[in-house]
């Protein structure tokens, strides 16, 4: 197949990237080109910025494709961008959208692509709805071959999977825990989550790429494994040889007394327990199957960052959050007790 992707070097879509290559079929990406070393085999680089509309054009005008898939549209003006570019050069048009544009506060936690969309928590997901019924209504009125994908928690070897974390990732609540200080778990930690490595959405993306029985539907791709949230700190803390020392607190109170999104990340999406049906997708692709279990991905993450020093990101305004929030609620309870 002849696939384009524009972005092509995120955390989901890399994995794909190799994957597409490794099976020899040809791949082009519009991006600006800094992570693209990692990739070889039958691959065009079309470095151009995505927002400048005319330039993409020229790069294209002689070009077209089985698949386009852009992983970097977040808001509706962004696919109006793609839909004139695009509209008679492929045969496959692909939105990555987001499970997180799912029903909150969910009326039943089994999720399938039935389920209703509506996030009043993140505007985030609000634009990816919104996204959704631009594509489809195009679909529906004009025949523009459209196939949407509902990623869920996805990660790879460069951050570890958590709930509570700042703006630089991942590492900081690492650092915490191999220092001993307590971690900030949302919740009571029991809310059940659903965490799938990019190799495993690989599988079950290449196997919707150049397939009709795709086009004009919505498809998750999640694993089919869940875990509650003090398990996945647990397998961290695991993972580095260290006891946890775990503070739950409700995200209500992380999202009033901070800076920080947890309206969207928390209410919004990974406060609410997510159990996903991917019967859609196994009808459509035979034989897709998860294999990397969440204990398996999260040790090999954290093997990875702690041996990869441009992983290891410090936070010391999340830090210092941290150390408030335990220091206050430790005196509360000290006052109550009191």
């Amino acid at each position: 197949m002849k696939v384009l992707f524009i972005g092509g070097t995120g955390t989901i879509s890399m994995a794909i990237s190799r994957l597409l290559l490794s099976e020899g079929h040809s791949l082009y990406l519009i991006n600006r080109g800094s992570r693209n070393t990692g990739l070889s085999g039958n691959l065009t680089e079309l470095k151009a910025d995505i927002n400048d509309e005319a330039a993409v054009a020229e790069l294209i005008q002689n070009l077209d494709f089985d698949v386009v898939a852009d992983f970097i549209a977040f808001v509706p003006g962004q696919l109006e961008r793609d839909y004139r570019l695009f509209k008679n050069k492929t045969k496959q048009f692909i939105y990555i959208s987001s499970a997180s544009a799912y029903q909150k506060p969910l009326s039943d936690y089994r999720i399938n692509e039935g389920t209703p969309l509506a996030n009043p928590y993140w505007e985030y997901s609000r634009n990816k709805i919104a996204g959704e019924e631009y594509l489809m209504k195009l679909y529906r009125e004009e025949g523009f071959p459209v196939t949407i994908v509902r990623p869920s928690h996805t990660y790879d070897e460069r951050s570890v999977p958590l709930g509570v974390h700042g703006d630089n990732g991942s590492y900081a609540v690492i650092k915490r825990m191999m220092e001993g200080k307590p971690v900030i778990i949302h919740g009571d930690g029991t809310s059940l989550w659903t965490l799938t490595h990019n190799t495993d959405f690989a599988k079950g993306f290449v196997g919707l790429l150049g397939n009709i029985h795709a086009i004009g539907e919505a498809v998750q791709i999640t694993s089919d494994e869940s875990v509650t949230w003090n398990q996945i700190y647990e397998i961290i803390a695991d993972a580095l040889g260290v006891k946890l020392n775990a503070l739950h607190v409700s995200s209500e109170f992380l999202d009033t007394c901070s800076n920080y999104d947890f309206a969207g990340s928390l209410l919004g999406d990974k406060a609410n327990t997510v159990v996903f049906d991917n019967s859609k997708l196994k009808k459509l692709v035979p034989g897709f199957t998860a294999t990397v279990r969440a204990d398996q991905g999260i040790r090999s993450t954290v093997e990875y960052v702690l041996s990869h020093p441009e992983c290891q990101k410090e936070d010391p305004d999340f830090d210092a959050w941290c150390d408030k929030v335990v220091s206050v609620l430790s005196e509360a309870v000290s006052k109550v007790k009191g």
